[in-house]
């Protein structure tokens, strides 16, 4: 995610094209041939046949097989290195590896790993690349290929040439946790839990401690030229003050947005969950307990510090979440479209779907007392600063199905997906409340995988939902 991306317009011939094969239940072929695919899996490519005769609604069929294995078909750069998998992921038209991107893009192929050994090895070579990544920095958020530098060489902080953009953001290293643990929960392989990743979780509880600035503002700061606020930071680059608490500073949000009040809610959320899986995984892969309870009790004093400095009293919806607080008592009411967000808690397990304060907030975040909330004639949703007004992500409505179990609720969403896409076949970044073909980002593969997650996931818990048209 880029202070570079620009508005795409879809080309009046090309919405024409389909429109014109959309009468005829006729869609344009637009994933790329097997021949150009930078990875397949026959495992993934029969997911995608099964489904495509599953779901009924024949346009929502064509998406999913051209949404959920994009990450594979043209976003993997697979290898080897030091006689070990390695898998470079990019985001889609940015040439450069996010953290918590790249994480969240093979993250729905998963559950197919035992299947197809390969795939098994293409997501160990993630995790492998992650704690080479973690390694270089753990402050960084994006990283190159190798040392070719980039365009934000002149950022006002520590850059190395590896890495594409240092902005610190807590959620990237609560990904490489997550993909970490699910990979070892699903396969039981433990091969990529080496001494490296050893080092590389130490270097993570190392740096959320750090950030805590507790006694010191820590060793990172960040300023860029720019003349978009919201891609550098206040205070010579540490952002706004805030009072020690327990929670973890967050200088950026996971849109790479700069934070208003540095402790940045979700994100500290995701960090408590993320760092009881890690306990988990070093008591039972490698027997330190020590480390292990070192997590645990991190986790617990952030935990503590949520439900005593994130939790507010909103005069409508009662007892609700704020995004980000400082420690002061200032807080600021939004939800922001990129996860972790409030809205995804229960899907990053954080709190049951049903948890009477998450019940509250979702209402308040799905509601134009949210700010960031639109309502239009194509669409409406979760949005958020990065793009800017009026601007709704796919993204959210998706998270919005996915943390549902409303099948009304679930169905207008996936109506709206499918109504928004613009005539492409694919899901974008964000698009105009009242004009699809108004949108950012022709490719960005988080969006397009995390679709394909939804409609799979639909598939189990909610059959009758593909059988419907929409």
């Amino acid at each position: 995610m880029n202070n570079n991306r620009k508005l795409t317009t879809v080309l009046l011939l090309a919405g024409a094209f389909f429109l014109q094969n959309l009468q005829a239940q006729e869609f344009p072929k637009v994933r790329i041939d097997k021949s150009e695919r930078g990875f397949s899996s026959t495992t993934v490519d029969q997911k995608i046949e099964q489904m495509q005769q599953t779901i009924k609604d024949k346009e929502l069929a064509w998406m999913f097989g051209n949404c959920f294995p994009n990450t594979l078909d043209r976003t993997v750069r697979v290898g080897t290195k030091n006689g070990k998998p390695d898998t470079f992921v990019i985001t889609g038209d940015i040439y450069a590896m996010w953290l918590r991107d790249c994480s969240a893009q093979v993250w729905p192929y998963m559950p197919y790993m035992k299947e197809d050994k390969s795939l098994q090895n293409l997501i160990a070579g993630v995790i492998n690349r992650q704690v080479e990544c973690v390694l270089i920095d753990p402050y960084a958020n994006a990283f190159n290929f190798g040392k070719e530098g980039g365009e934000w060489m002149t950022d006002n902080t520590t850059m190395r040439p590896e890495l594409h953009e240092r902005k610190w953001e807590v959620d990237g290293l609560c990904y490489v946790i997550r993909l970490g643990y699910n990979y070892w929960k699903l396969t039981g392989d433990k091969s990529c839990f080496d001494a490296n990743w050893h080092k590389a979780m130490q270097t993570i509880v190392k740096t959320f401690k750090e950030q805590q600035r507790k006694t010191s503002q820590g060793p990172y700061k960040f300023t860029r030229k720019t003349e978009k606020a919201s891609d550098t930071q206040f205070g010579d680059g540490y952002g706004n003050p805030v009072r020690p608490t327990g929670m973890i500073c967050s200088t950026f949000r996971p849109s790479d947005d700069a934070t208003t009040y540095g402790y940045l809610v979700p994100s500290n959320c995701f960090a408590v969950v993320s760092l009881r899986q890690l306990a988990e995984m070093e008591t039972a892969i490698r027997a330190d307990k020590t480390f292990a309870d070192e997590c645990s009790a991190l986790a617990s004093e952030v935990d503590a510090a949520i439900k005593k400095y994130a939790i507010v009293n909103h005069p409508k919806y009662g007892k609700i979440m704020a995004f980000e607080v400082d420690g002061y008592g200032n807080y600021l009411m939004m939800d922001d479209a990129n996860v972790p967000s409030l809205l995804s808690l229960p899907y990053l397990g954080y709190v049951s779907a049903k948890d009477k304060i998450y019940q509250n907030t979702r209402k308040f975040v799905l509601s134009t007392d949210n700010p960031y909330y639109y309502k239009g004639t194509a669409g409406e949703g979760v949005g958020g600063p990065h793009v800017g007004v009026d601007m709704i992500w796919p993204m959210a409505i998706t998270m919005r199905a996915l943390t549902s179990s409303d099948e009304k609720e679930i169905a207008e969403c996936l109506k709206m997906l499918k109504n928004t896409h613009a005539g492409t076949g694919f899901m974008h970044e964000t698009f105009n409340k009242d004009n699809p073909a108004k949108f950012s980002r022709s490719w960005f593969a988080w969006a397009n995988t995390l679709f394909g997650e939804l409609l799979v996931k639909v598939e189990k818990e909610h059959p009758a939902l593909l059988e419907k048209t929409y």
